[in-house]
C-alpha cells in the first residue's frame, strides 16, 4: 500500500532522532527469567479446533489482519470490518448532526482520515470478530466465515472507542466517548446489558478483580489546540470510574490530580491513557497526556509511588499541539510474570522494555509512531503496532530487542489476542 509523502518524510527524520537517543540508552534491563508456563491464552492449534492469532485493527483501512501469535510474525488472513460502508455513509449524509461529528472525527482524532476500527475481540468460539468503529459510532460483529455482519449496535452519542473483553469472553465493554458513557454488550447478540456514566471522553477500559470490576479512564478533550499547561482546566473532567461488573454501579472514582500533586508532580496531566495492572492487581501502571513516561500507582494505599521519565527523541517537536490527541506516549503492556513493562513511545518513535523493579529502560527500539503494545500468545514478546509504517513488530521481553515484524494495513492501532477456526485465512469470497 502506498504511503503519503508526509508519512515517509516524518518517519525518516524522526527515526534518525531515535538513533541519536539510542546512543544514550543502556544496553538492557537486568536478566529476569521469562514468563515460563504463564501464558495469556490457550496454546495455538488447541484441541477445540481453534487457532490463536493476534488481530491488528487497521484503522484507516477498515480492515483487520490476523497474524501469528507466537514465534516469527506472519500474516494469516484479513477481514473487511466495514462491509456496510456505503449504507452507513448514506445514513450519515442524510443527518446533519451525524455528518458534523463524522467530519469532526476525520479532522480531529483521525488526522484527516476516517476511523473505521478502533478496537476488536473475537467471540469465544472464534466465529466472529467484534469491532468498535469510531467514525460509524457503533460496534459490530463480523462473521469470520462469510464476512457479513451478525449484528450492529449504535453506541450512545457519535463515536465509539476503546473496548474490553470480560474474562469469560461473553461481554464487551465499549466507551461511547462523546456521550461520556460506557456500555456493556452481550458479545453473541449485541444486546445492551447495562451502562454507566464516566468522566469526559471515556477511553481505556479494563476488567479487574477476576472480572468483578470494570475500570474506565476518561481522558477529557484531546482534540483541541488548548494544550498549554495553564489551559489544562479546559480539558474537562478526567478521572477513573470503577464499577461493579454485574450491577454497573460505581464503586469508587479516582482523580489522579491530588495523587500526582501529593507525589510532587503537579506538572503532569491527570488524563490516564493506556494502563496495565500487575498480575496480583495491586499496582497500576499508566501513561498520561503529554508525558514521555509512565506512573506507578498503589491501588490498596491509593497513592502514586513512582514516576518514570523516559528519553525524549530530539527530533520530536516540543509543540504539544503537534502530538496526536495529546498523547506523547500511547501503549503499555506487561510480561505475564510481571517483571517487565513494554512502552510504546508514540511521538518519540521508539518502543522500549523497562525492568519493573528498577524502572531501568532497555534499548530504545526505533519504531514509526507506535500506537499500542500487547503481549504475544506465549508471553515472550511485546507486540507493538507501528502506525506510521503499517507494520507490527515483536520485541523480546528478555533482551529488549526486536525479533520479527510483518506488514499490515493502513494505520494499525489496537492489537488483541483472539482465535479463529483452524485453517482460516479470511472470509470466503462472494
Amino acid at each position: 500500500m502506498s504511503r503519503s509523502p508526509y508519512r515517509r518524510s516524518r518517519r525518516a527524520s524522526r527515526l534518525a532522532g531515535v538513533a541519536a537517543v539510542c546512543v544514550l540508552a543502556v544496553s538492557g534491563p537486568g536478566a529476569v527469567a521469562r514468563a515460563g508456563a504463564e501464558v495469556p491464552t490457550a496454546a495455538a492449534g488447541a484441541s477445540d479446533g481453534l487457532r490463536e492469532v493476534l488481530f491488528v485493527g487497521n484503522n484507516w483501512d477498515g480492515t483487520a489482519d490476523a497474524v501469528t501469535s507466537r514465534g516469527a510474525l506472519a500474516r494469516v488472513g484479513r477481514v473487511d470490518v466495514i462491509p456496510d460502508k456505503d449504507q452507513r455513509l448514506a445514513e450519515i449524509a442524510l443527518n446533519p448532526v451525524k455528518l458534523a461529528y463524522f467530519l469532526g472525527v476525520r479532522l480531529g482524532p483521525g488526522e484527516g482520515h476516517d476511523q473505521f476500527v478502533d478496537d476488536m475481540y473475537t467471540t469465544p468460539d472464534g466465529s466472529a470478530l467484534v469491532v468498535s468503529r469510531p467514525s460509524f459510532a457503533d460496534v459490530v460483529s463480523v462473521d469470520l466465515a462469510s464476512g457479513r455482519l451478525n449484528w450492529r449496535f449504535p453506541v450512545d452519542g457519535y463515536r465509539s472507542d476503546h473496548m474490553a473483553l470480560s474474562p469469560d469472553g461473553t461481554r464487551v465493554v465499549v466507551s461511547a466517548s462523546t456521550a461520556n458513557t460506557v456500555q456493556v454488550l452481550d458479545i453473541a447478540t449485541g444486546r445492551l446489558l447495562g451502562s454507566f456514566a464516566a468522566g469526559d471522553k471515556p477511553h481505556e477500559n479494563l476488567y479487574t478483580a477476576g472480572g468483578r470490576q470494570i475500570w474506565n479512564m476518561s481522558i477529557g478533550e484531546v482534540t483541541t489546540a488548548l494544550d498549554a499547561p495553564w489551559l489544562d482546566w479546559t480539558k474537562g473532567d478526567r478521572h477513573i470510574t470503577v464499577v461493579d461488573a454485574d450491577t454497573f454501579r460505581t464503586v469508587r472514582t479516582i482523580d489522579m490530580r491530588p495523587r500526582l500533586d501529593a507525589f510532587g508532580r503537579s506538572d503532569l496531566s491527570n488524563a490516564v491513557r493506556p494502563a496495565v495492572f500487575s498480575p496480583d492487581g495491586g499496582t497500576l501502571y499508566f501513561q498520561v497526556s503529554f508525558f514521555n513516561g509512565f506512573v506507578e500507582y498503589d491501588v490498596a494505599n491509593d497513592r502514586v509511588t513512582r514516576v518514570k521519565t523516559l528519553p525524549k527523541n530530539p527530533a520530536t517537536s516540543e509543540d504539544r499541539t503537534t502530538w496526536v490527541n495529546d498523547s506523547r506516549h500511547h501503549g503499555l503492556s506487561m510480561s505475564p510474570d510481571g517483571s517487565r513493562l513494554c512502552v510504546a513511545g508514540t511521538m518519540d518513535d521508539y518502543a522500549t522494555v523497562v525492568d519493573r523493579a528498577s524502572l531501568q529502560e532497555g534499548p530504545l527500539v526505533p519504531a514509526s509512531k507506535p500506537y499500542w503494545a500487547t503481549v504475544s500468545g506465549d508471553g515472550k514478546s511485546c507486540i507493538i503496532s507501528e502506525s506510521g509504517a503499517d507494520r507490527v513488530t515483536a520485541i523480546d521481553f528478555a533482551t529488549g530487542l526486536p525479533t520479527s515484524g510483518v506488514d499490515v494495513g493502513d494505520h494499525p492501532q489496537r492489537v488483541r489476542l483472539g482465535h479463529v477456526p483452524a485453517g482460516w485465512t479470511g472470509p470466503a469470497a462472494g
